[in-house]
């Protein structure tokens, strides 16, 4: 709880993944991926209750034996199709009602508790509905563009970016899928954590921004938890 008002973290955690399989269960560090986003769930200071939403019997077992609550997903809301939302409307119409959800993905395991509390903590200074987390991209958006099929690249930059410096370009940020923080009510009603209005950015560094995507992404946190 903080500021009087509820939190509810849900870990949503698919037994599938084409592109890494068994990529939740695989061990980081020594440790099961999962692990990483329960164990910073546990450790903030704001949340009422940490929820993990899987299909799965073995994230289900991992998860209870690190202290935390489950649900059975459908195996209709844990498909390809499914969306993320969907896992979630799912866990919140089978529980009490909280005021805000907090998204913590498994795929994000270097974003740690203090992370997520400053995330909540801005939250409440801007008296927003939304949050969610960001990194500076790693190249700015202004010297990328779609390629035609014959590979042409008439037009591919701006006449305006031309002669400048990288260093001299408008920063960009991107979404890294760390931390979303949602009124519940608004989530419901707009099926997004990114809804219209009231929603701002939590910046965070690009280290703990890693993503769990394909393998070669598990030896980019294995580097930097190694301090390479």
């Amino acid at each position: 709880m903080y500021k009087d008002k509820t939190f509810l973290a849900i870990i949503p955690a698919r037994g599938g993944s084409k592109r890494l399989p068994r990529k939740n269960i695989l061990e980081l560090d020594g440790k099961p991926l999962i692990a990483w986003s329960i164990e910073a769930g546990v450790k903030s200071k704001y949340m009422d209750k940490i929820i993990v939403s899987s299909d799965d019997d073995e994230i289900l077992s991992i998860s209870k034996s690190l202290g935390v609550e489950t649900i059975k997903r459908p195996y209709e809301l844990a498909s390809d199709t499914a969306t993320t939302f969907d896992a979630i409307k799912h866990t919140i119409d089978n529980i009490e009602r909280y005021d805000y959800i907090v998204l913590l993905q498994p795929t994000s395991p270097l974003r740690n508790y203090k992370h997520i509390d400053e995330a909540i903590e801005l939250l409440e200074t801007k008296n927003a509905d939304a949050v969610v987390s960001v990194c500076k991209m790693e190249h700015s958006s202004l010297w990328s563009n779609t390629l035609p099929q014959d590979l042409s690249m008439n037009n591919f930059l701006k006449d305006e970016i031309l002669n400048k410096r990288s260093q001299d370009l408008e920063k960009y940020y991107r979404i890294n899928g760390a931390i979303y923080v949602c009124k519940t009510d608004k989530l419901l009603e707009e099926k997004s954590f990114f809804i219209g209005d009231n929603i701002f950015a939590y910046k965070m560094d690009r280290n703990s921004s890693v993503d769990i995507d394909e393998e070669m992404d598990f030896y980019i946190a294995k580097a930097i938890l190694d301090g390479g």
